[in-house]
C-alpha cells in the first residue's frame, strides 16, 4: 500500500475554486484568502445578516444542498448563504481550520481528521450512505471476470499486463480512498503492493479514467454511471455498500464558532437539509435537473444524472444517528494507516440536536 502522506500533506488545497451554486438567488464575489463565493442582494432576518459561509464538492452525495438553493428555499427561508466549490475534501477543511467558511458538506473522513488536528467542527446532519463502488475498465474487468476472488482477479491483471493496476480515488484521508483500502484489507484480501492507489481531484479522476489513463477507481455518482455510460469495456467490479458494509459518506458539518454565533441559522440550515433529502427521494426527475445544472452542465446529459441518482450507489440520509457506528468502525480503520493519530471521540463530534429539533424530537 502507499505510504500515507503527512497529515500537513492531507490540508494541501489540490485545485482552484469551482462553479457556484444558487445562480438564480446568489451574486458572485470575492471573498477572503481568495475563495470565490457568493452572497444575496435580499434584506435578510436578523438571524441570517451575518449568512453562512458554505463549501462543497460538486458531487452527487452534495444534492442536499443543490435543492434547498435552486428551488429557493434558502432565500424564501432568509437564509444567506455564500457558496465555494472544493475539488476534495482536505482542501475545504483548510478552508475551515483557517476560519474561511462556517459549513462544509464534505466527507466523514475529512470531517474526522480536521477534528482529530484540532479544528473545532460538528456533524449536524447525514447526507449519503452507501456512496462508493469501485469501477473498472478494459483489462481489469476481464482480469476480474469469472475469477473466484477479487485478489486473484488482481494477480491475473498483472500476469497480463506485466504491472500493478492503476486505481484512482480521491485524495489520503476521503472516504472514497479509505473505502478502497477497506475493501483491499478487510474484504478482499489484496496485497497492499498488488495495487498503486492514484489520488486525485474528482474531475481530473473522471478524465482519467474515461482516457485509460486509469485502470479503475474507487469513487461516487456521477462518475460511476457517466463512465459505464460512454465506456462500453466499463463494469462495476464492487458495489456500493460491499466495499465498506454501511459505510458512511458526506455529511454536513459546521464549526462550533458558526453554531455560537448564528445557531437559529445553522437550525434553519438542517431544516432545509430534511427537507430536501425528502425532495430528492420522491422527486428524481426535478433533483437531476437541479443537479445537472450545478454539476454536469455541459458535461452529464441529464438522463444520465438521473440513473446516477436512482442508482445503488445513491442512497440519501439526513439522520446523523445512521452513520453514528459505521463511523467509529472508519475511524479505527483510518489510525491504522495513521491517517488519525490522536482518536477522536465520535460522540462528541456528532451534534444530534438540530436534527432532533427540525423532526420534532
Amino acid at each position: 500500500m502507499p505510504q500515507t502522506p503527512p497529515p500537513s500533506q492531507l490540508f494541501e488545497p489540490v485545485c482552484q475554486i469551482g462553479s457556484q451554486i444558487n445562480r438564480r438567488d446568489l451574486l458572485m464575489g470575492a471573498a477572503a484568502l481568495g475563495f470565490a463565493a457568493a452572497t444575496t442582494s435580499l434584506s435578510l432576518p436578523a438571524f441570517a445578516a451575518a449568512g453562512l459561509r458554505v463549501g462543497y464538492i460538486p458531487i452527487i452525495p452534495m444534492t442536499q444542498l443543490y435543492v434547498l438553493t435552486g428551488e429557493g428555499w434558502a432565500a424564501e427561508a432568509g437564509l444567506a448563504l455564500q457558496t465555494t466549490s472544493f475539488q476534495s475534501g482536505p482542501a475545504m477543511i483548510q478552508a475551515l481550520a483557517s476560519g474561511t467558511l462556517d459549513v462544509a458538506y464534505v466527507g466523514i473522513g475529512p470531517a474526522m481528521i480536521a477534528r482529530s488536528k484540532g479544528v473545532k467542527l460538528k456533524v449536524v446532519a447525514a447526507n449519503v450512505i452507501d456512496q462508493v463502488a469501485l469501477i473498472g475498465r478494459g483489462p481489469l474487468v476481464k482480469a476480474m471476470a469469472g475469477v473466484s476472488s477479487p485478489a486473484e482477479g488482481i494477480k491475473a491483471f498483472r500476469a497480463a499486463n506485466g504491472r500493478r493496476p492503476k486505481i484512482g480515488s480521491l485524495p489520503a484521508g476521503s472516504v472514497p480512498d479509505t473505502v478502497l483500502r477497506y475493501w483491499m484489507a478487510e474484504i478482499a484480501r489484496i496485497a497492499p503492493d498488488d495495487i498503486e492507489i492514484v489520488g486525485m481531484g474528482e474531475q481530473p479522476l473522471q478524465q482519467a479514467l474515461l482516457s485509460g489513463a486509469i485502470d479503475g477507481a474507487s469513487i461516487l455518482e456521477p462518475i460511476l454511471t457517466l463512465v459505464q455510460s460512454r465506456l462500453q469495456d466499463a463494469a462495476i467490479i464492487a458495489k456500493a455498500g460491499s466495499m465498506f458494509p454501511k459505510q458512511p459518506g458526506a455529511v454536513l458539518v459546521v464549526t462550533e464558532e458558526a453554531i455560537a454565533k448564528n445557531r437559529d441559522a445553522v437550525a434553519e440550515l438542517v431544516r432545509l437539509h430534511i427537507r430536501a433529502t425528502a425532495f430528492a427521494k420522491s422527486n428524481p426527475d426535478r433533483t437531476a435537473e437541479l443537479v445537472t445544472d450545478i454539476i454536469g452542465k455541459g458535461l452529464v446529459e441529464r438522463e444520465v444524472m438521473r440513473a446516477a441518482l436512482t442508482s445503488d450507489a445513491t442512497t440519501f440520509v439526513d439522520d446523523p444517528r445512521v452513520i453514528l457506528e459505521s463511523t467509529k468502525r472508519m475511524q479505527t480503520f483510518q489510525q491504522s494507516l495513521d491517517q488519525i493519530t490522536e482518536p477522536v471521540d465520535v460522540d462528541a463530534l456528532f451534534d444530534f440536536s438540530f436534527h432532533d429539533a427540525a423532526k420534532g424530537k
